[in-house]
């Protein structure tokens, strides 16, 4: 493995727990690459279906990995998706899962138009840390760290506070 002179970073968690708000705001900030994978997908059709009952087109997970492989490989890139156990664990050096409380995460879905049962799972996919869970098993322990994402600060305090240890890795491996 090639050494990277920048980390790779993975945002994930619950739908609207403001992923890409974070990693828009962070790429501004430190010069990293920011992909989003949903977008990433859309513009190059990496789906395999698409599901009725959600109303989404359903992610073709292997070829996201290949599109990304070469440019993970560089380092200094910040990725953000909903799900996180496809991806190689060698990528990322740091995961962060944003957590938003409940009444806060159902009147941001709601405002994006999300109802009945698409708007319930991820209600519960919240209260239930599924995707902290799948975090913590597809990664070590040690690199998988919740943040809070309710409101206006907590976006300024996560910023800072991930600003800070690219920082510290940048000083530590280079």
């Amino acid at each position: 493995m090639k050494i990277m002179k920048r980390p790779n970073i993975l945002l994930t968690g619950t739908p609207g727990v403001g992923k890409t708000t974070l990693g828009k705001e962070l790429a501004q900030r430190t010069g990293l690459t920011y992909i989003n994978v949903g977008d990433l997908a859309q513009e190059g059709q990496l789906y395999d279906g698409f599901d009725d009952e959600y109303q989404c087109p359903i992610l073709d997970e292997d070829r996201v990995v290949d599109e990304l492989e070469d440019r993970m490989g560089d380092g200094g890139m910040i990725v953000d998706y909903h799900g996180c156990d496809f991806f190689p664990e060698r990528w990322f050096h740091i995961v962060f899962v944003l957590r938003t409380d409940n009444t806060v995460l159902y009147n941001r879905l709601e405002s994006r138009g999300y109802t009945g049962k698409k708007l319930q799972d991820n209600i519960q996919c919240e209260i239930f840390q599924t995707i902290y869970e799948e975090a913590m098993e597809a990664y070590k322990e040690e690199i998988v760290h919740q943040l809070p994402s309710n409101e206006p600060e907590d976006l300024e305090r996560n910023l800072d506070q991930i600003v800070q240890w690219i920082e510290q890795w940048m000083k530590d491996n280079n």
